[in-house]
C-alpha cells in the first residue's frame, strides 16, 4: 500500500526521465543565471518555468503550478516579466546547455541525442493538450538550437503533461494545491515504504506558505478523514492511504497509452540519465 511502484509504462517513464528533467531546478549554474537576470531564486524559477505562457496574469501561472502560494507567484511573476521572459528563458537554456555539455562531454554524439529528441518530440506531438496548460505552453516553445537542449525540451513537454494530469487527479479528489502538498508529505502507514518528499521545511520555504497555514491544512485533512495527527507530524489514515494510491494509479492510467511500446527508447535514454545522476548535482546523489 502507498508504494508508487505500480509497474505501469507511465510510471516507468516518469521514474526513468525525472532525474534528467529536474537538472533545470537543481543546477550549479542557477546562482549565476539569477544574477545575470537580476532575479532571486523564486522569480527565476517562476519566470523560467512559466516563460512559454508569455506575459499573462499571475493567477494563470499560480493555477498551473498549483501548490504555490498565489502571493509568492504574483510577486515572482511580476519580477520575471519585468526582467523579460524571453531573456529568462534564454538564460535558463544557456545554463542547461552548459551543464549538459559538461556532464555528457563526448560520451554521446549529437546524432544520437537528436535521434532521441526526435522520438520524444514525436510522442509529445500525440498528446491531447486540452486541460493541460503547462504542457500546452511548453509545446509551443521554440525548439532549442542544440541537440542536448532539444532532448531536454521534448522530455519537459511530456513531464509537464504528466504533471497537468496529476493536478487534475488531485482536484478530482478534492485536494487544493497546498493541501495536496501537505497530504503528500504525510507519513505512510508502513514506514518501510520509501518515496520522494520535500520535507516540511523545504516545502514551506519553496512554496511560500507559513507554519500556521501548514497547521490549518493538516486540520482540513484530519477533518476529511485523510490523515491523523501523530507525535511527530501527521500520518495517512486507511482512507488517506487508499486515496493516495488511487491518485497515483489514476495519474499513471491517464498517461499509460502514451508510453506503451517505449521500452527501447527509455533504455537508450538511461545512459544519459545515469550521467546526470552520477554528476552528483541532484539531491541525494554524489559525484562518481
Amino acid at each position: 500500500m502507498t508504494s508508487t511502484s505500480t509497474g505501469s509504462a507511465a510510471r516507468l517513464a516518469y521514474e526513468t526521465l525525472e532525474p534528467f528533467h529536474i537538472i533545470a531546478y537543481f543546477n550549479p549554474g542557477l546562482k549565476s543565471a539569477q544574477q545575470d537576470t537580476g532575479l532571486n531564486g523564486y522569480s527565476f524559477y517562476v519566470g523560467a518555468r512559466g516563460a512559454p505562457f508569455g506575459p499573462c496574469t499571475s493567477s494563470v501561472i499560480a493555477s498551473a503550478f498549483y501548490n504555490f502560494n498565489f502571493e509568492l507567484i504574483a510577486k515572482s511573476w511580476a519580477a520575471a516579466v519585468d526582467a523579460g521572459l524571453d531573456r529568462v528563458h534564454e538564460r535558463r537554456n544557456q545554463m542547461l546547455d552548459d551543464s549538459l555539455r559538461d556532464i555528457l562531454g563526448d560520451s554521446v554524439d549529437d546524432a544520437s541525442l537528436d535521434e532521441l529528441a526526435s522520438a520524444y518530440y514525436e510522442l509529445a506531438a500525440g498528446l491531447p493538450l486540452g486541460g493541460r496548460p503547462l504542457a500546452a505552453a511548453w509545446s509551443t516553445a521554440p525548439k532549442p538550437d542544440t541537440a542536448r537542449l532539444r532532448l531536454w525540451h521534448a522530455v519537459a513537454i511530456l513531464r509537464e503533461w504528466r504533471g497537468d494530469n496529476h493536478i487534475a487527479t488531485l482536484a478530482l479528489h478534492g485536494l487544493n494545491g497546498f493541501d495536496a502538498a501537505v497530504f503528500h508529505e504525510s507519513q505512510l502507514p508502513d514506514p518501510t515504504v520509501r518515496r520522494r518528499t520535500l520535507g516540511k521545511r523545504i516545502l514551506l520555504l519553496t512554496r511560500g506558505w507559513s507554519e500556521e497555514e501548514w497547521e490549518d491544512s493538516v486540520d482540513r485533512l484530519v477533518d476529511a478523514g485523510l490523515v491523523e495527527r501523530v507525535e511527530d507530524g501527521h500520518r495517512l489514515t486507511p482512507s488517506g492511504a487508499a486515496t493516495y494510491d488511487d491518485i497515483e494509479a489514476t495519474t499513471d492510467a491517464v498517461g499509460e497509452s502514451i508510453w506503451v511500446g517505449t521500452d527501447d527508447l527509455l533504455e537508450r535514454t538511461r545512459p544519459i540519465v545515469k550521467a546526470v545522476i552520477d554528476a552528483g548535482i541532484l539531491p541525494g546523489t554524489r559525484s562518481k
